[in-house]
């Protein structure tokens, strides 16, 4: 190991020092290449490598990043973590010039560096499966714009609503999780590296430099901060990717109750239900009830994190290496729900008749109302007069008297304002991935 000091290594402290890292790093590797590659290049601007072995370095890390990419990559147990097998590639591949590349960093910075690269490239590609995800939501509400559908309240019938009221909520609710995106990427968007074990390093080098090459519109300038940090972005993305969750999974109740022999409003195609293995009849909604089920999955990973990062003193502590593994683990929960329900919302099939006889006489018992309020009579009067009729049995509203047409309501949904919202958060991303990728590419120019 590059790391060892010389002395005798037990194979069990081995083994559960190093844990998952061979395996988890994987995910980190191209991002650690990419930082690395920008780390030589600074340190070739600053004097403190060779112009040669910067170019030779950045040669063989893009080569290693590509093949990280395409899962050629390998970290083999004994090297411990990613970290160390980078560089044992480098000076196989480069010689020399690839024992430079750990000068001026930390394991710590460069660990930080790789994770919030990666948390960058996860939260645009989150952003965009949400993204996704909304407008489905807004083509199924546009598409039943108008068809009735029971509003609940307390799980009983409360008012009228619309399939289209429906969908337009999760779209809508999915628009401000965009919003929110952008908050969180203001936290991302600092450059960690520069600040090695957590003090800096006492060597002429250019952090700026690094997060300009890299993208980042700032230097997280506190070595000790940088590292207190580590877990406060992993929990600040997994937060963002529960309350996404927390939204989804009202909605994936409320298609699980829908598509039930006793509502009926909805049906779920073949391809997302499962048969019983003893009852022939059934179409059972396994990928709903699995779904709902990685929504509350989500609370628990982040909480996992959150205790792990949590409780202990400032600076670094190896403590740390156990928030990568529920970390990945959440970003990849959030981005197959998001893949999955992108899916299964354009081919839900509504059962309109179904909701339309759900829709009684009393869905209209405050519409009523409103109606006598409108003829002169006070509301708590128009109120006691409605309840008495539904309780005598003389209730017959008039349905088409009102419509809640204010905005947002059912003749109002205002669709072209929420798609033009989605629209901008889009193109928020795009212009963003765009913005990175250029960087990247400069880091990697010959």
């Amino acid at each position: 190991m590059l790391w060892s000091k010389g002395l005798p290594l037990d194979a069990a402290i081995h083994r559960f020092t190093v844990g998952d890292d061979p395996q988890v790093d994987l995910a980190l590797a191209p991002h650690d290449a990419l930082g690395s590659a920008a780390h030589a290049r600074m340190l070739a601007r600053v004097g403190l490598l060779p112009e040669a072995d910067m170019r030779a370095l950045v040669a063989a890390l893009r080569t290693l990043h590509d093949e990280a990419r395409a899962g050629k990559f390998t970290i083999r147990p004994e090297q411990e973590d990613g970290h160390t097998a980078l560089e044992a590639a480098l000076v196989e591949r480069v010689g020399d010039p690839g024992r430079r590349i750990h000068l001026a960093r930390s394991r710590n910075d460069q660990v930080q560096l790789a994770l919030r690269l990666m948390l960058r490239e996860q939260v645009l590609q989150l952003g965009a499966g949400a993204a996704e995800l909304a407008g489905a939501f807004l083509d199924f509400a546009q598409a039943h714009a108008n068809v009735p559908l029971p509003g609940y309240t307390h799980m009983r019938r409360a008012m009228p609503s619309t399939f289209g009221m429906w969908g337009a909520a999760f779209a809508e609710g999915l628009i401000e999780e965009l919003e929110a995106l952008r908050g969180l990427w203001a936290r991302i968007d600092r450059c960690p590296l520069g600040a090695a074990a957590g003090f800096g390093v006492p060597l002429p080098i250019d952090r700026e430099y690094v997060a300009t090459l890299l993208g980042f519109s700032r230097v997280q300038r506190s070595p000790i901060d940088v590292q207190n940090s580590r877990g406060r972005y992993e929990a600040a993305t997994l937060a963002w990717a529960n309350s996404v969750a927390g939204g989804l999974e009202k909605w994936l109740w409320d298609v699980s109750l829908f598509s039930t022999e006793e509502f009926g409003f909805l049906s779920l195609p073949d391809a997302f239900t499962t048969g019983s293995s003893i009852m022939p009849q059934k179409k059972n909604p396994d990928v709903v009830e699995l779904a709902r089920a990685r929504c509350r999955e989500l609370r628990g990973i982040a909480r996992q994190v959150e205790e792990i990062a949590g409780g202990l003193p400032s600076s670094y502590h190896r403590d740390f290496q156990l928030l990568k593994r529920p970390t990945l683990t959440g970003l990849a929960t959030i981005r197959e729900l998001l893949d999955v329900l992108t899916r299964l919302v354009p081919v839900l099939k509504i059962r309109a008749e179904a909701a339309a006889r759900a829709c009684d006489d009393t869905l209209y018992a405050a519409h009523q109302a409103y109606v006598l309020v409108g003829r002169g009579m006070p509301f708590r009067d128009a109120y006691r007069q409605v309840a008495r009729e539904i309780s005598d049995g003389t209730f017959h509203p008039d349905r088409t008297a009102l419509t809640a047409t204010h905005l947002g309501g059912a003749g109002n949904l205002a669709l072209d304002q929420t798609r033009s919202e989605l629209n901008a958060a889009r193109s928020w991303l795009t212009e963003t991935h765009r913005a990175l990728a250029a960087c990247a590419e400069r880091v990697w120019q010959p």
